[in-house]
């Protein structure tokens, strides 16, 4: 399950990930999100936090993800993901070299100052 976090700025899309994520959840909940702050804003923000109970992605939300995140690849303006599951940690890593935007990874005893991070000016 994706849920969008609701206190956040209008250019700041934050996602907080539970248990399996399928592509439902990117269909349904994230890509309408994002679709819709692109919409608003020229550049955004995305704070995206794997929750303790996460417990994986399928296949067909994995390539949502790759979609959406080439399809607005000069937009983002910065990135922040909040995880301790070391493959993900090392994946995020690896295209921090390639995007154009800051990206960061924050442990989830991190999550004040990713959050902070991702709003700052």
């Amino acid at each position: 399950m994706i849920e969008l976090l609701k206190d956040l700025p209008g250019n700041v899309i934050g996602a907080v990930a539970r248990g399996r994520i399928t592509k439902a959840d990117y269909d349904n909940v994230l890509i309408p999100g994002i679709e819709a702050a692109m919409g608003r804003h020229e550049k955004v923000r995305f704070y995206y936090e794997l929750g303790a109970d996460f417990s994986g992605v399928d296949v067909g939300a994995a390539w949502e993800d790759f979609i959406v995140g080439t399809k607005y690849w000069s937009r983002w303006e910065r990135v922040a993901v909040v995880t301790d599951i070391p493959l993900i940690t090392i994946a995020v890593n690896a295209w921090r070299f390639v995007m154009p935007a800051p990206l960061r990874v924050f442990a989830t005893d991190q999550v004040d100052e990713a959050r902070a991070w991702i709003l700052a000016d």
